[in-house]
């Protein structure tokens, strides 16, 4: 089965996303070799000031307003047992975000950016807040072990959500972007699309998600085979991939990311099922890539096969697993430090400090 959807939102949004500029990169990476250190050993800090460069247009980048956008929906393919928790958490999780009480509140405080909680898709009508933007497609998706988990309708007015929150962001002053995540069951959808996008088997992309004992892994891996085997979803389009096996927030993240792209902000996605949304981001557009920045390593299984199939090398690896944004959180501090790295070091000239005997 094939979903036919009137446009593909890319080209409908005449999206173009440029290049990093090389010229200023290779500037950064001159000054980089002047500092008062022996020649890269700094690292991948190196190299995330050059990307930075890259990305940002400013050869000396000051990123200091982190906004971490996290997207919440609930998941139809609960109905299959594959969660440890019931789909209750969300609705309430959600609440949790907005009295700051989450571990994403924590590390946002902790490295100085801004949560922006957002409804995709919760299968709840939750409390209006000042602090939480509502773009609820619909009550959950469907359950994609027995078909389509949205229409195609539904994935492309998710895109579009996401791309218009980060834009709004952005035009608040937002130079840095994080991706985070909350719905039960988004690991069994990250999961599936991991294994269409990437060809991997489903149980080398299908970990424990929220904990789950042998059984429910095993029945984990039953269900995402089934939707694979229902929806055939094409990994030469995303946007059919999205709709067969994903999820509201995955959609949303897809957009968030791909606005960031665009108007050219460094996006450091999170976990697992922001590496599942980044799969079908530069699968629709393969210059996204360039302004990715992979917060951690998730203990996920799927998740290492996604940077792995994306080119992608996580700069923590500290056995997370809990989602929300907070990898990226603290990612952020290191791209924080990567960027003073460049602009606050002296060079040896600067400093008076003789250089390496040649």
């Amino acid at each position: 089965m094939t979903l036919e959807y009137p446009m593909n939102p890319i080209q409908a949004l005449d999206m173009q996303i440029d290049e990093l500029d090389a010229k200023l990169m290779q500037q950064a990476q001159a000054r980089l070799d002047q500092l008062t250190k022996p020649l890269g050993s700094l690292g991948r800090l190196e190299t995330l000031a050059k990307q930075i460069v890259g990305i940002t247009r400013q050869a000396a980048p000051r990123l200091t307003q982190k906004v971490i956008v996290t997207m919440a929906a609930d998941h139809g393919v609960v109905q299959e047992g594959v969660s440890a928790y019931p789909q209750a958490v969300t609705k309430e999780m959600v609440a949790n975000f907005l009295r700051g009480g989450a571990g994403i509140n924590v590390f946002a405080r902790h490295v100085g950016a801004r949560v922006v909680v957002v409804d995709m898709g919760v299968a709840a009508d939750l409390e209006p807040h000042t602090d939480l933007v509502s773009r609820k497609i619909g009550y959950g998706t469907k359950n994609l072990a027995q078909g389509p988990a949205m229409t195609s309708g539904q994935a492309y007015a998710a895109v579009q959500a996401g791309l218009e929150i980060v834009e709004r962001e952005i035009a608040r002053g937002a130079d840095m972007i994080g991706t985070g995540d909350m719905g039960i069951g988004n690991t069994t959808a990250s999961s599936a699309i991991a294994a269409a996008m990437t060809g991997a088997p489903a149980e080398d992309v299908t970990g424990r998600g929220t904990g789950i004992d042998d059984a429910t892994h095993a029945r984990k891996i039953n269900v995402i085979q089934r939707a694979l085997k229902v929806n055939r979803p094409n990994p030469s389009d995303p946007l059919e991939v999205l709709a067969k096996v994903g999820g509201f927030e995955i959609a949303g993240l897809v957009g968030v990311i791909l606005g960031s792209a665009r108007a050219r902000r460094p996006v450091v996605i999170d976990g697992f099922i922001s590496g599942a949304a980044a799969l079908i981001a530069v699968g629709l557009k393969p210059q996204v890539k360039a302004y990715l920045i992979a917060a951690h390593l998730s203990q996920e299984s799927g998740h290492r096969v996604v940077l792995e199939h994306l080119g992608l090398h996580p700069l923590l690896d500290l056995n997370l697993r809990l989602g929300e944004g907070t990898g990226a959180a603290l990612a952020m501090a290191l791209v924080d430090a990567a960027c003073k790295v460049l602009t606050e070091m002296a060079t040896f000239q600067e400093a008076g400090v003789s250089g390496k005997v040649t």
